[in-house]
């Protein structure tokens, strides 16, 4: 299936796992370390119940572990500019941290997990030194994938990856979901590192 089908077919932890995984990677534009995410991660996996509204005190536990990561990240100090795109790259970082669903409803979820793979396809593409053939992330989301840019390629198999094994296993897919994450976020702060030293 293509990356749209795998998000519209998703249950509610799939969705959440799917988002947090794409703004877990792109945590090197927010300037957090690698463990800034891990209580979001820890509260997906502590939950229960999830057809049956993820389980008492779910809400509250995710809600408020949002609100940490929020202020620790400083989700309000968006940067202007930058080259090579990498402004609009932390913006969009940023973007996806701000828009993170305290609500558990399924359709707040799948906004945010379609938005968040959107955006973090967009902000490897505007980051990948080489040309990505397609005139915008919509075709690879839709199974597009001829001349596909390294940094967008490996994207896109992650997302997909995350998608299929939390659909196959559940709960117990988490672990290689962050797995996963952790692997794309190691990539990722490679690219910004380098750039960053292109400019010195």
């Amino acid at each position: 299936m293509s990356l749209v089908e795998l998000i519209a077919q998703a249950d509610e932890r799939g969705l959440a796992a799917s988002g947090l995984a794409c703004l877990d990677r792109c945590v090197p534009l927010l300037g957090g370390d690698d463990e800034i995410l891990r209580p979001l991660w820890a509260s997906l996996a502590e939950s229960e119940g999830w057809g049956e509204g993820w389980g008492e005190g779910w809400g509250e536990d995710w809600g408020e572990r949002v609100e940490q990561a929020r202020a620790k990240l400083d989700v309000s100090g968006v940067p202007e500019g930058g080259v090579f795109g990498e402004g609009e790259a932390v913006v969009l970082a940023h973007r996806m941290l701000g828009a993170v669903p305290v609500d558990r409803a399924a359709g707040n979820l799948r906004e945010w997990a379609d938005a968040c793979s959107v955006a973090a396809l967009q902000i490897h593409r505007l980051l990948d030194a080489a040309s990505d053939g397609a005139s915008s992330v919509t075709a690879r989301r839709e199974g597009r994938t001829q001349d596909m840019s390294p940094l967008v390629a490996a994207e896109l198999r992650r997302q997909i990856a995350i998608l299929e094994v939390l659909s196959a296993h559940g709960p117990a897919g988490l672990r290689q979901a962050l797995v996963l994450s952790t692997e794309g976020r190691r990539v990722l702060r490679a690219v910004v590192s380098r750039r960053a030293r292109g400019r010195v």
